[in-house]
């Protein structure tokens, strides 16, 4: 039993350091045995993370999709992904720690793929936002990033505690329990609005 447990270990601290390098190769080149392994590892601790002037830093993704068509013509046909908080209160975006081994874009996208199991196109950040947490007297300085949906993975690294769930904006303003979150929410509606009447 003893061997089993140092190589479970051992195993999850491999599949930590190679995760990095593992999600930079296209998922089509990779064994769909590996590829299934790397989806379902989600990174831990905070050795990595980073602090600036006091602020933890935290980036993250308003995930969204237009749900009538490809060629949207009003900003009522968005939906956005929300995702249950971990202690199972309330619903928010995916985010999480910016660490030292990754620009701020792909931290927003490992986060997003760990928590949401979605992955897409990050565009414009938004932010920032100066929040305390309220676990701990940490000060967070927030970024987020919205991110058009490409692909709805079946697994991935927080599927068994987080539920995940589209829902429209109207609704989102009302589930999301984080005032920061919500401001951001409406940074993207305004953005998605102009990029929409632009194109008209």
């Amino acid at each position: 039993m003893r061997c089993f447990s140092f190589y479970l270990t051992n195993l999850t601290n491999l599949l930590n350091f190679l995760f990095p390098f593992l999600i930079k190769i296209p998922s089509k080149c990779l064994p769909v045995q590996i590829e299934n392994m790397v989806a379902l590892v989600s990174r831990t601790g905070r050795h990595l993370q980073r602090y600036e002037k006091g602020y933890r830093l935290v980036v993250g993704c308003i995930p969204y999709r237009y749900k009538k068509s490809q060629e949207p013509t009003s900003v009522e046909d968005l939906e956005v992904l929300v995702i249950s908080a971990q202690n199972g209160q309330g619903m928010l975006f995916p985010k999480g720690g910016w660490e030292n081994d990754e620009c701020m874009e792909e931290a927003a996208k490992r986060e997003t793929e760990e928590e949401a199991g979605v992955i897409g196109v990050v565009q414009d950040k938004l932010g920032p936002w100066h929040y305390k947490s309220k676990r701990s007297c940490i000060m967070h300085e927030s970024y987020m990033f919205p991110l058009l949906v490409k692909k709805e993975l079946d697994c991935w690294p927080e599927k068994n505690i987080r539920k995940r769930r589209w829902v429209s904006i109207n609704e989102a303003r009302e589930v999301c329990h984080n005032w920061w979150m919500r401001e951001a929410l409406e940074e993207l509606f305004r953005q998605q609005s102009r990029n929409l009447q632009a194109q008209s």
